[in-house]
Parts: structure tokens; sequence; C-alpha cells
């Protein structure tokens, strides 16, 4: 089997441990941003849930669905939380079909820090867009990730996919 190593996604882990520990959750702070706020990554919000760029993506359009409750267990997932979690992750892949056309794609949850979780108190559900060929040497070999698109732009693409979903 051949490996592929990603040595930013470590320094990336690592600068959470290393963080002077807040008693906030950047989660629970972000829930409370607005859609339309320009600068927010917030891009759909649900009763149960919100969905929101990732920061720090692995590729361009990256999604994160998060709780609005605070809890890290997995099996404290309401019902009804499970069933709009689902449907946030489908309406995402929707949006992201049509705002950025990928080939593929990787839904997941890393629970826990010991799964490359690096917020690990809040827990969260990824949706990552894949292209063929989007990993190439750049993040192997000279440790860079190269994203071809700023957050603003994607956000203001998957809005608009958003949009054209519900039919408004």
């Amino acid at each position: 089997m051949k490996k592929l190593w990603s040595p930013w996604r470590s320094q990336y882990i690592d600068s959470f441990s290393n963080a002077p520990q807040t008693t906030s959750c950047i989660f629970c702070q972000k829930e409370k941003e607005e859609v339309q706020n320009p600068d927010s990554l917030i891009v759909n919000k649900g009763e149960y849930t919100f969905t929101i760029l990732n920061l720090y993506p692995y590729n361009n359009g990256h999604l994160m669905v998060v709780p609005y409750r605070h809890l890290n267990d997995f099996s404290l997932l309401t019902e009804t939380e499970n069933l709009e979690i689902m449907v946030k992750l489908q309406l995402a892949q929707q949006a992201l079909s049509i705002a950025m056309k990928p080939h593929g794609f990787n839904i997941g949850a890393n629970i826990g820090k010991v799964s490359g979780a690096g917020i690990d108190d809040h827990l969260h559900f990824h949706i990552v867009p894949r292209w063929n060929g989007d990993t190439n040497f750049m993040p192997v070999l000279g440790e860079v990730k190269v994203l071809s698109e700023d957050l603003k732009q994607t956000k203001a693409k998957l809005l608009a996919a958003y949009l054209k979903i519900s039919g408004k």
C-alpha cells in the first residue's frame, strides 16, 4: 500500500494543543453569526445545526455541519439532531455539486483528538469535495496546500446554490 503524508495537518492539530485554553468554544461562538454577514463563513442554518465553511479546508468548499448543542459524544445526539445532520449533509452535497462540480466527496467525523479532531470538544461532521488529481506534490514535498479560491468567493457560490435548491 502506498502512503500519502500530510505533514501540515499535524501542525494544525498541534496549534490547538499548544494554544492557551479558553472557556469558550469556537463553534458555540460561530453559531451566533448570521448567514448574511459577509465576514461569517456560515452558509446554512437549521433548527438543530448550522453549516459552515472550514477555515482550514482540505479542499475548496470543505464544509462542516455542526449541532448547536455543545457535546463531544456521538451517542448523545438526539434522533432529531441525527436526522437534521443527515439532511444538512445531503443539502451540502447538492449545493457543492452545483457550486463546485466535484467528482466525489468525503463525508465523516473525527471524534476525539486521537482520531484527528482539531476541535474535539464540539462534535461536527465534514463534507469535503474531491476532484480527480486533487492531491499532488505540493503538500507531500513542499508541505504546502494550494487552495485555488478565496473562502468568501466559495461562500458566495454556495449561497447561490443553496438558494437554487430552495427555489427562492
